[in-house]
């Protein structure tokens, strides 16, 4: 039988090809089966498929926890749930930790925790917002796991800020720019300190205000104590480095040699070599405060800090002598006396075509360097204004931060307003006006009018205003000592202003008596204390 259905292949015509193989069909069900539908490849089978799309991801908010239900255990259950939280907000994270980050086998506490707990304390207190009784007995209920946690938190830092570590270095560099782990732990600390104290500003727990004695006042300094021993020493040290530099801005800028780079274009005027250093590091020293100051506690740290720095650059540049600009030297005369030379020598005996194609000068000579001239105070105001707006600063949407935010905006519209004087003021040392006294004078009020007092003062006693006589200090005047002067009223803003009237009564005093008084100072000093005695 095999054989019968079996043909050979001899059998099989030649001129006719050989069929080409079947292709396979897939297989179609039968239509009482129900699939009428043709089979879908395997990719679209996934999940996503029979998934509803998630939404947007929206800003990064704390989930609001749910709220517990308020039956007769209610407390015994919230004092259960908030020690539990704690714990958790202390736990080690888990994950790989990274090198730089462990402390004797710890990782410091991650962010955010902070403001979870203080979100599961709010969603509490605003569920029984309703029941006065209630809310006095969950605050009593807060006592004991705050208190537990404040211990908690003391113990872990103490360590900490008792290390060598903490310190070293004593600031930020260009080379490390980021805090060590010793310090690390410590600012995690300080942030989780941060965070929770939102949430008692939120709901107004622990102030000196609250009429429901909530106890909490001792938990929040605790935590606000916790913050200052941390970013306190860190800012210091910062303005450790910033203050001998800013103090150097009192000597005169003079041009060094220093050595610039082929290719690269010089603009000619050279800042004072602390102005050069401060744009090397201002822009470390400004990620490392925003880093430091993240609370809304720190904000005064932070506000005093800038405002101390922003005086003692302005102190620095009133007081620097005034240098005139000295014109450059004729940089034409020197090519001008080689070819001159070189045109009087005998000429060799000729080379060779090719070897005095190549030995042949340009035919003109190289463009001589620009000038570098040392940048005037005025310039080096200037640019320190522009380098501490590298700084960050308290916010202005918070009611607690906007005085601080004030109070540094007038020390820098100060030192804003710094150029312009300098300016103006040796303008008139160098040229004749035909204005009068009374109109000069008021021009320099209107300079100085946010400048303080006892910064003005010295930059015009120094300059030699229409042959006035500038040489005259106002310590001497006052019979004090440089370092006394400065020490009893410029220690800082608000001493100055205090000392403004009584300093500038001394020394109108002393002008009225020499006859080489400088008329302008003279006047404007007078509008200045009538000024100041009106008020």
């Amino acid at each position: 039988m095999m054989n019968v259905l079996k043909h050979p292949s001899f059998f099989r015509p030649i001129s006719r090809p050989t069929s080409p193989a079947p292709v396979a069909t897939p297989y179609a069900p039968e239509p009482s089966l129900g699939f009428d539908r043709t089979p879908r490849p395997l990719n679209k089978l996934s999940l996503s498929n029979f998934r509803r799309p998630s939404p947007a991801p929206g800003a990064n908010h704390t989930p609001t926890p749910t709220p517990l239900i308020q039956d007769g255990s209610y407390l015994e259950m919230l004092s259960l749930k908030l020690s539990e939280a704690i714990s958790k907000a202390l736990a080690q994270p888990t994950g790989p930790a990274a090198a730089n980050e462990q402390v004797s086998g710890r990782r410091p506490i991650p962010q955010g925790r902070g403001r979870a707990l203080g979100a599961l304390i709010a969603s509490e207190f605003k569920a029984t917002q309703d029941s006065p009784h209630l809310q006095r007995a969950i605050l009593r209920t807060l006592h004991r796991p705050l208190s537990v946690l404040l211990t908690n938190l003391s113990a872990h830092l103490l360590p900490l800020i008792s290390s060598p570590a903490f310190k070293l270095p004593p600031s930020p560099t260009v080379q490390a720019p980021n805090p060590n782990p010793t310090q690390l732990h410590a600012l995690a600390i300080a942030t989780f300190s941060g965070e929770l104290l939102e949430t008692f500003d939120l709901l107004d727990l622990g102030v000196d205000s609250d009429i429901r004695g909530d106890g909490l006042k001792q938990i929040r300094e605790g935590l606000v104590s916790l913050i200052n021993r941390v970013v306190g020493p860190l800012v210091a040290g910062i303005r450790v480095e910033l203050i001998p530099l800013l103090e150097a801005l009192e000597t005169p800028n003079t041009i060094t040699t220093s050595k610039v780079a082929p290719g690269v274009r010089t603009s000619g005027v050279q800042y004072h070599p602390s102005i050069v250093t401060l744009q090397t590091v201002m822009p470390v020293y400004g990620r490392a405060l925003a880093r430091y100051t993240t609370s809304t506690v720190s904000q005064t740290i932070l506000a005093t800090f800038l405002i101390s720095v922003v005086w003692r650059g302005l102190v620095a540049l009133a007081h620097r002598p005034y240098l005139p600009p000295s014109p450059p030297s004729s940089p034409g005369l020197l090519p001008l006396a080689i070819k001159k030379s070189r045109s009087s020598s005998t000429p060799p005996l000729t080379p060779p075509a090719g070897r005095f194609a190549i030995k042949l000068p340009p035919s003109r000579p190289p463009s001589p360097p620009p000038a570098v001239v040392p940048a005037t105070t005025a310039a080096d105001a200037r640019a320190l204004y522009d380098l501490f707006k590298l700084l960050p600063c308290p916010p202005t949407d918070k009611e607690a931060t906007r005085l601080a935010r004030e109070v540094v905006d007038d020390a820098l519209e100060g030192l804003k307003a710094l150029p312009p004087l300098l300016d103006a003021v040796h303008a008139l040392t160098f040229t004749r006006s035909d204005k009068s006294v009374k109109d000069l004078a008021q021009e320099l009020e209107l300079l100085a009018t946010e400048v303080p007092l006892l910064i003005a003062l010295p930059i015009l006693l120094h300059a030699h205003v229409h042959g006035g006589s500038g040489t005259t200090f106002v310590a001497d005047m006052l019979g004090l000592s440089e370092e006394e002067y400065r020490t009893e009223c410029l220690f800082g803003f608000g001493r100055a202003e205090e000392c403004a009237t009584p300093v500038a009564l001394r020394v109108m005093d002393v002008l009225r008596a020499n006859p080489e008084s400088n008329p302008i100072v003279c006047k404007w000093l007078d509008m200045e204390i009538a000024e100041a005695l009106g008020q």
